[in-house]
């Protein structure tokens, strides 16, 4: 089919690559947030990521919403700089092509339901056979070998699992955070894995490969350190205090007398004396000794929090955290996010960027490291199979070849 495969991780990059990963080809089978924000990382670090995506549809995250001009703020949000081919790989021809990609590449990044990367021949034992040079990481619900092993996994199911809605929210009103902690960690500890096992490859050489699985119940577990660690040595389950943490007080929101909400906190017993004397102007609360050390004003959180909320319903945002700035002690407002649109610590540091997308350009954050002397690429957000043709052409399939491959409906329509 077409010209010989190329030697793995051998392919030429891209004119245009730059950054870290430039010249690292990572193919995606990926969907939703944890392997799409993954892969994005790769993305704005260099490497090309060539994301596999149904004919009939593609990612489902596409349609969650058409807010974005008409497309979905989940996914033009881990998407970008990445390129869409589309193939159907439950056909033959499908399949063959996806393992002629895979020849080329240096990575695969997967988030598909339990059993499928088998069911599709792209297993661990698959891999390892037909492509022992590619490193590649499957992302799943619960991890192989136990008794959840074969159930879906959202964010929200792991999260409740793994226990992170219980010390979210209030005691007896669990509730989930609101970005999706689970899919975002767990497609971090991927590419963080991922950028380990390249390093390992400049040691070893070229044809070393790799078989990773990271779960998001297990990412969800490590986030889960302090509350799993305190549970067992203390016996007691702690309990969820809303804009609060059950390790340190005072620690919380407190209404402003400007009708905004203030947010403070101390974490060790110095910033506990300077609080009391240089804020609150309460020299008896510094000398009480129930305040003394932070176990004790945990265990009388409720008596600072009345004494500190009386005091910042006195007082106006401005005054308060100029105080609270003044004594060195951690503050913040309380803000929504449409209010974080325009923050100026975003705005001032130049935080925004534009990129393309098929429906016109729109405003991206920049990613969160700062690599000095590197910007990141910040590619466009792709169409649906804008690049299968352009693609399947670079692995050596003709004109011809590309046509009757769409005929057999191996691969989607062509890109208008």
């Amino acid at each position: 089919m077409g010209a010989p495969d190329p030697p793995a991780g051998l392919r030429s990059p891209r004119s245009d690559a730059r950054g870290p990963l430039a010249g690292v080809t990572v193919i995606a089978l990926e969907q939703a947030v944890s392997a799409p924000m993954c892969t994005r990382t790769l993305a704005d670090f260099g490497a090309r990521v060539i994301k596999i995506e149904n004919p009939d549809g593609g990612d489902f995250a596409r349609h969650y919403d058409d807010v974005v001009h008409g497309q979905a703020a989940h996914f033009v949000w881990v998407n970008r700089g990445k390129e869409s081919v589309t193939l159907d790989l439950k056909s033959v021809a499908g399949a063959e092509l996806l393992h002629r990609l895979l020849a080329g590449a240096d990575v695969l990044v997967s988030n598909l339901a339990p059993g499928a990367t088998g069911r599709l021949g792209i297993g661990a034992a698959e891999l390892t056979t037909r492509h022992p040079h590619l490193i590649s990481v499957e992302i799943d619900g619960f991890g192989a070998g136990g008794p959840l092993s074969h159930k879906r996994a959202y964010d929200l199911l792991v999260q409740a699992e793994a226990g992170v809605c219980a010390v979210t929210g209030f005691a007896g009103a669990p509730a989930k955070p609101g970005p999706p902690v689970a899919d975002v960690t767990t497609g971090l500890y991927a590419a963080l894995t991922i950028m380990a096992q390249l390093c390992e490859r400049m040691r070893s050489g070229p044809g070393a490969g790799s078989r990773i699985a990271v779960s998001l119940f297990d990412t969800m577990a490590e986030v889960m350190g302090y509350h799993l660690t305190y549970a067992r040595h203390a016996g007691v389950d702690q309990q969820p205090l809303g804009m609060s943490s059950p390790a340190v007080a005072p620690y919380g929101s407190y209404a402003t007398a400007d009708g905004q909400t203030v947010v403070l906190g101390t974490t060790n017993d110095r910033e506990w004396q300077r609080l009391a004397h240089e804020i609150l102007r309460r020299p008896d609360l510094a000398g009480d000794e129930r305040f003394r050390t932070n176990p004790g004003r945990v265990r009388h959180r409720a008596e600072l929090d009345t004494a500190i909320g009386e005091w910042c319903a006195r007082h106006e945002l401005a005054e308060i955290q100029k105080a609270a700035d003044a004594a060195s002690i951690g503050n913040s407002r309380y803000n929504l996010p449409s209010e974080v649109l325009e923050h100026p610590q975003l705005v001032e540091r130049d935080r925004w960027r534009t990129i393309d997308t098929p429906a016109g350009p729109i405003p991206s954050l920049l990613p969160p490291a700062i690599v000095a002397g590197y910007d990141p690429p910040m590619g466009a957000v792709p169409g649906l199979g804008q690049h299968t043709d352009a693609v399947l052409a670079e692995w050596g399939c003709g004109s011809a070849e590309i046509e009757s491959l769409r005929a057999l409906g191996a691969i989607g329509p062509a890109y208008l």
